[in-house]
């Protein structure tokens, strides 16, 4: 047998094709990025609407209306919208978080003008139906019940309301109820006050010179017309930090930790340090939380960290699911991988290896028109583009072992997780309040 052949070393990575690009603002306000990329005769469609609100009863009517915004429009019934749509080789759909309402979706490059039109209809002119909001609210609610019996879920809340308190960021999913209770009315009035192209973003990425996707922009929405909602949001708190809290899941064959912390902005000149440091701890698949926790100790199948970015600032978050017998084990492993990330220099390898991982994560994951539009439409919202795709990589490349150690210090320490676990208390409480601090 002859004797295996050594892995090549990575090869320096290659420029990114320049890419034509066209950005303008529409007379009505709506922000318009339209960039050509070639490959198949389609192109990407992202319109994104701030939709952050205080208003207690606000996330149920939201989520409501994302599922029913699709339901009709300008006089078309649900099964006609869908025919119209699927009629150019095109696709849409809505979603809605905290921050925003997005409008998703392709079309043929050749029907560009028509699905906008489409889009046109669905913001100026929706239905709303009573028997179609009845539909979709009954199914939502199934959904949201359905998944509020995961544990996973249930720590993820635990942890935002924790961390967040009664901010809106604090509600990830509605409640059933308040879901039940949304009507037509509150639908039609909440999209009157906020689905307004002011402060709104449209992306276009597809095989078509970036001036006809802005004329056809222009031509399709110039009737939609609203100046952008001013929401009156407290800015985020600080994360409390404490105890570790329990959850109590009485039965549970599992535990659900999650670990919440501050973050950077991609606007901070330091970002990309922090970048690096969240994969060498817990960001891809070879990190030090992962070969610690699922290769060494085979504790669970993978942990992972990773950093949220949302409009009113940005939060690291590590999540984690073990079996309850080794929760406490688990959690004392976890401590001691962010303590020794917040006080030993990581090596130059471990460097070298993540910055080609994050370059080569970007490249892919805008390589297509998809991803180009979906990572250009999340970015829109912080006032970055095309420039800070193509010029990130060169960023991370210039970081060094000694910014890395400083963020690793600033943000990884252990006191600087708000954290929860949520697991059957009457096993786990004891051997890890023999860790620390523990409330329940």
């Amino acid at each position: 047998m002859s004797a295996a052949l050594a892995v090549p070393a990575l090869t320096e990575p290659r420029a990114a094709r320049k890419l034509s690009s066209t950005e303008t603002v529409l007379d009505n306000g709506l922000r318009v990025i339209a960039v050509r990329k070639p490959g198949i005769p389609i192109v990407e469609v992202r319109l994104r609407l701030p939709f952050l609100s205080a208003k207690a009863k606000h996330p149920a009517q939201a989520m409501v209306l994302a599922e029913a915004l699709l339901t009709g429009a300008a006089g078309r019934d649900r099964s006609e919208l869908a025919a119209a749509i699927q009629g150019l080789g095109g696709d849409l759909h809505a979603s809605v978080d905290a921050d925003r309402l997005v409008v998703s979706g392709n079309v043929l490059a050749t029907n560009l003008r028509k699905l906008l039109n489409v889009v046109g209809d669905l913001v100026t002119e929706p239905s709303y139906a009573a028997a179609d909001v009845e539909t979709e609210r009954d199914r939502l609610v199934e959904k949201l019940t359905i998944m509020r019996a995961r544990p996973s879920v249930v720590a993820a809340e635990a942890l935002a309301t924790r961390m967040w308190g009664d901010h809106p960021y604090a509600v990830d999913l509605a409640q059933p109820q308040d879901v039940a209770a949304v009507t037509p009315g509150q639908l039609k009035a909440l999209h009157k006050a906020m689905v307004r192209p002011g402060a709104g973003v449209l992306v276009l990425v597809g095989d078509l010179p970036p001036g006809r996707m802005i004329a056809a922009a222009e031509a399709a929405l110039a009737g939609w017309t609203g100046a952008a909602p001013r929401p009156r949001v407290p800015a985020l708190p600080a994360a409390p930090g404490g105890p570790l809290l329990i959850v109590h899941r009485r039965g549970s064959v599992q535990s659900s930790f999650r670990f919440g912390g501050a973050a950077l902005t991609r606007t901070d000149p330091d970002y990309p340090a922090l970048q690096l440091a969240n994969l060498v701890f817990g960001g891809y698949f070879t990190s030090r939380w992962t070969e610690n926790l699922r290769e060494d100790k085979g504790y669970t199948y993978g942990p992972h960290s990773r950093i949220d970015h949302h409009a009113l600032g940005s939060s690291l978050t590590l999540s984690v699911e073990v079996a309850t017998p080794v929760t406490a084990p688990s959690y004392l492993e976890t401590l001691y991988e962010l303590g020794r990330l917040a006080t030993l220099p990581v090596t130059e390898t471990e460097v070298a290896s993540v910055q080609q991982y994050a370059i080569g994560s970007l490249a892919l994951s805008t390589a297509t028109q998809a991803g180009l539009a979906s990572t250009l439409s999340a970015l829109s919202a912080f006032g970055l583009g095309l420039d800070w795709v193509t010029g990130h990589p060169a960023r991370l490349l210039a970081v060094s072992v000694d910014q890395i150690a400083e963020a690793a210090a600033r943000f990884f320490a252990p006191t600087a997780f708000t954290s929860v676990v949520v697991g059957d208390a009457d096993a786990i409480a004891a051997p890890l309040a023999a860790l620390g601090a523990v409330e329940r």
